[in-house]
């Protein structure tokens, strides 16, 4: 009876810790249950907002922008799933879209961007107003080929990291445009480099085969006339060359491998 009695209160105190822990459990499974009484419905709602929220989609209407348009975008071109591409917005084939780049079709459009050019990290293409009350804003507009754009970018074109080209704007082909530089209220011809930390602004044109030595601000069209003209003796004038290859090289490779494409 000595032994029984100091081995009760063990017991007793054992029973009572799985009566705490069966009743935690219980709780437990109710609030999870509460939590999701219906798990295909809480399964679509989960997939509905990852498409609403996924790096491309339409853009929103706005009294603005009274039209919602899906990115257009090349079977054969590559976006990172860290970049943004909304609204309005054609990519050509062959382009790559770096972790980080804003393409955002939503306010100023359209903006287009033509073949085996690349967008790289933190590269932002946006553009003003391009409509107020249901009617065309012309002087937000760049006209190309008979048609017109908030942003035109041409093909065989290198954004380089950071830089950003803002509409009303348009990047002619085969042209470099450096790390953060800006091209805003601007037009820059064919086989131009604009280097690293430029600026173009106020509606100035740089004529075809020019460069825009790094960090100069172009606010006039008499600057932007008297601009250098890329020779034979200029450093950077097959620069665009290498950079194209190697994101070209980025977009294909990414297509084939795990990645998903757009």
């Amino acid at each position: 009876m000595y032994k029984m009695g100091r081995v009760m209160p063990k017991i007793i105190f054992a029973l009572l810790i799985m009566a705490v822990l069966v009743t935690a459990g219980c709780g437990a499974q109710q609030t999870s249950t509460n939590t999701n009484p219906n798990p295909a419905t809480d399964n679509t709602a989960a997939e509905s907002k990852v498409a609403e929220t996924g790096n491309i989609k339409a853009n929103v209407a706005t009294s603005f922008n009274k039209e919602v348009d899906t990115p257009q975008i090349s079977a054969s071109t590559f976006v990172d799933p860290m970049a943004s591409v909304i609204g309005n917005v054609q990519l050509g084939d062959n382009v790559y879209v770096a972790p980080m780049a804003s393409v955002r079709g939503d306010e100023g459009q359209p903006i287009f961007v033509g073949s085996n050019s690349n967008i790289q990290d933190g590269v932002v293409l946006h553009g003003l107003e391009t409509e107020e009350n249901g009617e065309p804003v012309e002087n937000n507009m760049y006209e190309v080929n008979g048609q017109k754009y908030a942003v035109y970018v041409g093909s065989h074109v290198s954004l380089a990291h950071q830089s950003q080209v803002h509409g009303p704007a348009a990047v002619g082909d085969n042209t470099f445009i450096g790390m953060q530089a800006l091209v805003f209220k601007a037009r820059v011809g064919s086989n131009c480099v604009v280097e690293p930390g430029a600026r173009l602004l106020n509606g100035v044109v740089v004529a075809d085969g020019r460069y825009v030595p790094a960090g100069m601000v172009v606010t006039s069209q008499e600057q932007a006339d008297k601009l250098p003209v890329i020779d034979d003796s200029y450093s950077m004038k097959d620069l665009n060359k290498g950079v194209l290859h190697v994101n070209e090289g980025l977009a294909a490779g990414y297509l084939g491998g795990s990645a998903e494409s757009h």
